[in-house]
């Protein structure tokens, strides 16, 4: 296995981290000289924060690990495509590169919505995008089919009441 595969395949235990908490199961890890430095998950229900993405959870955990804010000689695994508050610290860290796993076509800001690199941002970091899909679209749908279910009981409840 390529090791790019295997930081997505650690990106996807964050998601399925965020999973567990009732959080929409996306998953990031940042990697520098080929050994993971800092890991993220989403928390933005359970710490009711806006801003408590994967990626900047990440963001401000491998700053703080390398004592710098400038994360230039970095790469970010993410399991689906950062929005653009995300892509907005991705490019405000200098992190030289961005590998996704799902397209988001609501919020997406590497293409699927918007395409935040083709802007002469003073840092443009490289992505590559559709890492393991299947595995990253797979813990998504997963979650969302598990919700509508969860949704479905609780009105047919409320109804009973």
């Amino acid at each position: 296995m390529e090791d790019k595969e295997f930081f997505m395949k650690e990106a996807i235990k964050e998601a399925k981290k965020a999973y567990s908490k009732d959080e929409v199961p996306i998953g990031a890890v940042i990697v520098k000289d080929g050994k993971i430095i800092a890991r993220g998950h989403n928390l933005k229900e359970t710490k009711k924060d806006t801003v408590k993405h994967a990626e900047i959870i990440a963001i401000e955990k491998a700053s703080k690990k390398i004592d710098a804010w400038r994360l230039e000689d970095c790469d970010i695994y993410v399991t689906m495509e950062p929005c653009p508050m995300c892509m907005g610290a991705i490019i405000n860290s200098r992190i030289r590169k961005i590998y996704y796993g799902v397209e988001d076509y609501k919020a997406g800001a590497c293409g699927s919505v918007v395409d935040l690199t083709k802007y002469k941002f003073n840092h443009i970091p490289e992505y590559e995008k559709n890492l393991l899909e299947e595995e990253c679209k797979e813990v998504l749908q997963n979650f969302f089919k598990e919700l509508r279910v969860k949704k479905k009981k609780d009105r047919g409840a409320n109804i009973e009441n």
